[in-house]
C-alpha cells in the first residue's frame, strides 16, 4: 500500500520508513528537517521537504501522492524544551496534526498510525506497570500536546471514517538517535563514553524508564497499518530500568572507565514509569524482540561506526 511517513527523516520515523519498505510498501516521506537529517533518509522512499503546518505545501503532496495510510511520527518531542516553548509544541504537535488530519479526510486516506507518548502522557503513575486505562495527566506540554491529538483522531474516525491506531511509545533508543540533544539518555551517554567524555546523570539516577529498541517500535507501526483499528496501544517491555543501570551497561559495552557522576534533577520529569503492552500483544501480535543488552550493543556499534 502507499504509506506516507511524516517525520521520516527523524530517529524513529526513518526506522518506520525502512520497515515499511522492507515489507514491500510504497513509501513517501514528509519532513521539514528541523530535527530530522538527510542522512537518515532511505533512498527508496520519495522525499518531500514540507512542514506539516504548511497546509498549502502539504496539500500538494496529498494531491500528487494520495496516500492510503499515514504513519504520523512528525513532532517536536523534547520534554524539557516543551517546558520553555509550550506554544511551539501546541503549534507543531496539535495544529500540524490537525492540518494532516484535514487533508487525510479530504483525500480519502484510510488509516493513520499515530505516534503518541506513554512516557509523557500518563504523568507520574498511580500504579505500575501503566496500562491504557491509567488516568492521563501529563506533567509537561509535550505530553499534553501529544495526547490532545488522540481526541481528534477519535472524532475523525467517528464522523469521517478515517481509521486510526494510537501507539503510546515508551523510551525509544537505538541507532540514529541524536546524541547531542537534551533527551535520549542512551544516545547521549553512549556517544560521550565513546568520545572519552564524562556523562552526567540527572538526579540520583534511580528514576526508571521503559526502554524499547527502535526496531521493535518500527515493527509495531508496520503491524498497526493493517491491524488494531480504533485502538490505543501501549508499546513497552513492562519493566522499568534505572538510568544508573543504563549507565553501567553502556560503560561495560563501550569499555569506558568513567565514574558515575550526578547532577541536579530536571523539571517536569516523571520519576518512575513503565508500560504494560498486553493490548498490543493481543491486537498486533507485537512484543519487543530485542533485549536491552542487545539493543544497547547495536546502538554502541552504530556510534562507533559514526566515529570512523
Amino acid at each position: 500500500m502507499k504509506v506516507m511517513v511524516t517525520g521520516g527523516a527523524g530517529f524513529i520515523g526513518s526506522h518506520v520508513v525502512d520497515a515499511c519498505l522492507e515489507a514491500g510498501h510504497d513509501v513517501l516521506v514528509v519532513d521539514d528537517l528541523s530535527t530530522g537529517k538527510r542522512a537518515n533518509l532511505n533512498p527508496r522512499a520519495r522525499f518531500y521537504e514540507v512542514d506539516i503546518r504548511d497546509a498549502q505545501a502539504l496539500e500538494q503532496v496529498f494531491d500528487q501522492e494520495r496516500p492510503e495510510a499515514i504513519a504520523h511520527q512528525a513532532a517536536r518531542a523534547n520534554v524539557r524544551e516543551s517546558m520553555v516553548k509550550p506554544l511551539l509544541y501546541a503549534d507543531v504537535n496539535v495544529l500540524g496534526s490537525l492540518t494532516l488530519l484535514e487533508l487525510a479526510r479530504k483525500y480519502g486516506c484510510r488509516k493513520i498510525v499515530y505516534a503518541s507518548t506513554g512516557g509523557a502522557c500518563y504523568g507520574e503513575p498511580e500504579y505500575l506497570p501503566v496500562d491504557e486505562n491509567h488516568p492521563v495527566n501529563p506533567l509537561d506540554p509535550y505530553g499534553a500536546s501529544k495526547h490532545f491529538v488522540e481526541h481528534y483522531l477519535f472524532i475523525y474516525r467517528t464522523h469521517y471514517n478515517l481509521d486510526y491506531t494510537i501507539l503510546r511509545y515508551p523510551n525509544v533508543y537505538g541507532p540514529r538517535q541524536d546524541p547531542y540533544g537534551e533527551a535520549g539518555v542512551v544516545a547521549i551517554f553512549a556517544n560521550m563514553m565513546l568520545e572519552g567524555g564524562q556523562p552526567i546523570i540527572n538526579g540520583a539516577g534511580d528514576q526508571q524508564r521503559d526502554f524499547v529498541y527502535v526496531g521493535d517500535v518500527a515493527r509495531a507501526n508496520l503491524l498497526a497499518l493493517t491491524q488494531g483499528g480504533g485502538q490505543i496501544l501501549n508499546l513497552g517491555s513492562g519493566k522499568g530500568t534505572s538510568v544508573n543501570e543504563i549507565f553501567a551497561l553502556l560503560r561495560e559495552l563501550t569499555g569506558c572507565n568513567c565514574k558515575e557522576q550526578h547532577g541536579p534533577a530536571k523539571l517536569g520529569e516523571v520519576y518512575r514509569t513503565y508500560l504494560l503492552a498486553d493490548k498490543a500483544r493481543q491486537e498486533l501480535q507485537w512484543e519487543p524482540q530485542v533485549s536491552l543488552r542487545d539493543g544497547l550493543a547495536k546502538t554502541v556499534a552504530f556510534f562507533q561506526g559514526m566515529a570512523h
